[in-house]
């Protein structure tokens, strides 16, 4: 079995969406993203076979498991969802004979960059323009703590990672909050001497250290400290990745701003601390219910219904960001439909993602209409009954692209949404699961 990225196309695709439809169903959507990458790592990094189920086929997973081929792993995989892993250990990988392409994914950047340091060779990460704008500094200094050495255009990709082996034990305060920095430490932790600790001023998602766990590796924790015992062997195991919450949110905030509107997604992760979208969400006033499910491996899953209704405005604050910071551009459109203001704060981290994420916010829903106050670090919308319509720019931007996409469904005129080739990067099948809930929505191509 085999699997080949698909070549980019010259061409742009938009989204172009009529006004209203319904929002009517059960879905399923596809395998989360975050767990999909680290199930990849993870067994690549254990000793045996993995068999990963459920994994996201989409560009920026594809794009860990090239890497992780050109780095000497062996991966059976069936674009049905289905990679076996035949894990050699940390000390296992060779040195690449060409440059591991990230594409658009700061994920495999970063977490590789983590798995990179501890190798007694060099390799080369690089991505797409998108991603080579994109602040790696942030993982760089740590990793360079540990005695690793990176090349770097001013803290940006292309990056060349100098291993160092045995790695130095760190003891680290992240100055911000992110699940991404926290994995790449403790993936270089695991090829340290000594013990490696890290730090967050905010709770971050936990897929790694879940996982970690369930290859059998011991966390230490001390109080809001998190830490690992380098040389800790990992062993392999059967992962089931869970739906993407992030995906389902999509659906489950455009039922929440359509009045009748009644939508199940089927399977999902409901990590607690990936469930702030569901949290703002409900103190918006959105009518939800969760019936959980066995849990898979280390992950809690359940299939969640949401009704429409009316949605109040609220308050965002720095403590809910990191919970919900992918589910925010579609948040966003809920608090444009809900009543009375909404401010959000403590979202910078929103200016570095695939866009400049409250720019790309603000500007499309100012095309439909809506009273919107952009701040450094957030935004104030004044909540309208309606959106009008035109056309958005996504900047190449999944979240955007679905986010605005999701905003037709209360318009009065057609949204057509540009440049959304890269929704594959997330939620490849993204536009059939839309229709199929009730969404008039016609995809372009245009030279």
């Amino acid at each position: 079995m085999n699997s080949a990225t698909a070549l980019p196309s010259a061409s742009r695709r938009d989204f172009v969406v009529q006004p209203g439809g319904g929002m009517q169903g059960r879905i399923r959507v596809p395998g989360d993203k975050s767990i999909s990458h680290r199930a990849l790592l993870l067994g690549a990094m254990a000793r045996g076979e993995t068999q990963v189920s459920n994994f996201l086929e989409s560009q920026d997973c594809l794009a860990t498991l090239n890497a992780l081929r050109v780095l000497g792993v062996q991966m059976d995989h069936a674009p049905t969802g289905h990679v076996r892993i035949q894990g050699a250990g940390a000390d296992g990988l060779r040195v690449p004979v060409r440059t591991l392409d990230c594409g658009n994914s700061g994920t495999s950047m970063r977490l590789l960059s983590g798995v990179l340091a501890g190798q007694p060779f060099a390799a080369t990460l690089d991505g797409d323009d998108s991603l080579r704008h994109r602040p790696m500094q942030r993982v760089i200094e740590p990793l360079t703590r540990m005695g690793a050495r990176f090349d770097s255009t001013a803290g940006r990709a292309p990056l060349t990672v100098h291993g160092c082996r045995p790695l130095n034990s760190l003891r680290y305060k992240l100055p911000v909050a992110s699940a991404q920095v926290k994995s790449a430490i403790l993936l270089a932790g695991l090829q340290a001497t000594g013990e490696t600790w890290v730090q967050e001023p905010a709770v971050s998602r936990d897929h790694t250290e879940r996982m970690l766990q369930l290859l059998g590796c011991r966390l230490l924790c001390d109080g809001d400290w998190l830490g690992v015992v380098g040389g800790n062997e990992l062993h392999a195991t059967n992962i089931t990745v869970p739906g993407d919450l992030s995906a389902a949110a999509f659906f489950l905030v455009g039922a929440a701003i359509c009045p009748g509107a009644a939508v199940t997604v089927e399977g999902v992760g409901v990590n607690p601390t990936r469930d702030g979208v569901l949290r703002l969400l409900q103190r918006m006033g959105a009518v939800i219910h969760v019936q959980f499910l066995p849990q898979l491996g280390a992950e809690p899953a359940a299939n969640i219904e949401v009704r429409g209704g009316d949605l109040q405005g609220i308050e965002i604050t720095p403590a809910d960001v990191p919970l919900a910071i992918d589910e925010l551009p579609i948040l966003l459109v809920a608090a444009a439909l809900a009543q009375g203001q909404t401010r959000l704060y403590g979202a910078a981290e929103l200016r570095v993602k695939e866009s400049d994420r409250l720019a790309a916010m603000a500007a499309g829903l100012h095309t439909l209409g809506v009273s919107v106050e952009l701040f450094t670090d957030g935004m104030q919308i004044t909540g309208v009954g309606q959106f009008g319509g035109g056309e958005i720019d996504s900047c190449g931007d999944h979240r955007i692209a679905m986010a605005f996409v999701m905003a037709a469904l209360r318009a009065t005129r057609p949204v057509r949404v540009r440049d959304c080739r890269n929704v594959d990067t997330s939620f490849p099948g993204f536009a059939e699961t839309a229709r199929k809930v009730g969404l008039d929505l016609r995809v372009t191509e245009t030279l």
